[in-house]
């Protein structure tokens, strides 16, 4: 098998779950708990989250532990929007993720708040001109992705911070995709609130983080306990924080030769398949994403193609499953309907060899040759 599916999760590393094991087995004490099994855990939660601080170049008081990128990124939306009194406006881009979509979509149903999504250019970057004009005196808070799940897209969040910062406005990414891939360091980022899920790199499913800057009041989300500073009730999953720490500590800085390997994996598909388009930017884009659309076909049955000799991808977003209606990512791009149905995200990590992607390019050519026959 050749796993090209990592945008939906990557494998649990061996070195992550050893970990874990003993928070798992012996070390089973709850961290609220006052005696030596509670205080052990306690121990390895506190030494989890400074591992997670380090890495985002915040302080430890500043990370809350959450169950993944999709809580993470309802706490940040509704939680801030919710405790700020300055308004009840909101500014998103078009291909944010349905966790940030839904979130600001609840709040216009249930809460009164407007939604401005801005548009983005045919590779899939914020359209700045436009953005800038969106923010307003009650805007309350910009949320933007900073990396896309289905097309790659890096957006420029330093860029867009700075704009919404001279207005006074609070500013959170979804940095789910670009963990493991891009510097997360929330300083050089400029963003009041950042979101990542630990199964993108190679910890567990079930585990994520968001980081909240000190001085941003934030609105909880789950009451009970009052565990994470009062912010997400719940008892924490130190094992999953622990294999979060440990996922981070062996995420290396691979991604050039990453890139490398994928520009060469695209250039020849679009040899082996003239008529395969190219969806996302040329550059600015994530070192482990190509993904592509090809007329005249269906996604599903090249995929079912690709799985029959041993390939796995996707035709986009994990999250979507069941949705018979083409990527919203897509159409936002400008691709017509008929043709956003026939993509396929391809995804890789550091482990995917070039000559296994000289097999899969050639496989998608002759996937692409029978599904067009079928067709005719």
């Amino acid at each position: 098998m050749i796993y090209l599916d990592s945008a939906a999760t990557t494998a649990t590393r061996r070195e992550v779950l050893e970990a874990m094991w003993p928070y798992l087995t012996g070390e089973f004490g709850n961290p609220s708990s006052h005696h030596e099994l509670g205080e052990s855990a306690a121990a390895a939660l506190k030494a989890a989250r400074a591992t997670v601080a380090a890495w985002l170049g915040c302080r430890e008081s500043e990370v809350i532990f959450t169950s993944g990128g999709t809580e993470s990124d309802n706490l940040a939306i509704k939680g801030i929007a919710l405790a700020t009194p300055r308004g009840r406006h909101l500014v998103t881009s078009a291909i944010e993720h349905e966790a940030v979509l839904e979130s600001c979509r609840y709040l216009e149903r249930h809460h009164g708040f407007e939604l401005t999504i801005v548009g983005v250019d045919g590779e899939g970057m914020l359209d700045l001109e436009q953005y800038e004009a969106a923010l307003r005196p009650d805007t309350t808070l910009v949320t933007v992705m900073l990396a896309n799940n289905e097309i790659g897209a890096v957006q420029p969040v330093a860029r867009i911070a700075e704009l919404a910062h001279a207005h006074g406005i609070p500013v959170h990414t979804d940095a789910v995709q670009a963990a493991g891939w891009l510097d997360l360091d929330v300083s050089r980022l400029g963003v009041d609130a950042l979101s990542f899920s630990g199964h993108k790199l190679g910890a567990t499913k079930g585990i994520g983080a968001l980081y909240v800057r000190g001085r941003v009041p934030l609105e909880a989300v789950l009451h009970g306990g009052g565990q994470e500073r009062g912010r997400r009730s719940g008892t924490e999953n130190v094992a999953g924080a622990v294999g979060l720490a440990a996922a981070i500590g062996l995420a290396g800085a691979s991604g050039r030769e990453v890139a490398a390997r994928r520009d060469a994996f695209i250039a020849e598909v679009l040899s082996l398949v003239p008529a395969a388009v190219l969806t996302g930017p040329t550059h600015d884009r994530l070192p482990g994403n190509a993904s592509f659309c090809f007329p005249g076909t269906s996604g599903e049955s090249i995929l079912l193609e690709l799985g029959a000799h041993g390939i796995v991808c996707s035709a986009g977003s994990a999250c979507a499953v069941g949705s018979d209606e083409p990527s919203h990512v897509l159409l936002a791009l400008g691709i017509a309907p008929e043709v956003a149905q026939t993509a396929v995200r391809f995804s890789l990590d550091a482990s995917v060899t070039a000559a296994q992607l000289h097999e899969v390019a050639l496989e998608i050519a002759g996937a692409y040759e029978r599904v067009r026959g079928l067709g005719r």
